[in-house]
């Protein structure tokens, strides 16, 4: 029995060790951005959609409108929040 657990460990290792994997993997990571024109709300946006050509449009009328000094603290997009779900729900 002695010889059968250190198997039981590696097993068990290997196993915590795929789990760890997988739970990463779902994790995306975000940055946080306001929108609207006049009222704005807080959105958490993946990493991922700064690659998107169409993203990075409005990313340069924010520079256009902000600068980089943006009033709540976080990127502000200017553009009414139903285009931007719209924008985002195709990417």
């Amino acid at each position: 029995m002695g010889f059968r657990l250190p198997s039981r460990i590696l097993n068990a290792k290997q196993t915590l060790r795929l789990s760890l994997q997988a739970s990463e993997a779902k994790i995306q990571r975000t940055f946080a951005v306001y929108v609207g024109e006049t009222e704005r709300k807080r959105f958490a946006v993946p990493i991922s959609y700064l690659k998107h050509h169409t993203f990075q449009n409005l990313l340069g009328q924010a520079e256009e409108e902000f600068g980089f000094d943006h009033p709540n603290g976080a990127l502000t997009i200017p553009c009414r929040e139903e285009v931007f779900l719209d924008l985002t729900s195709n990417l």
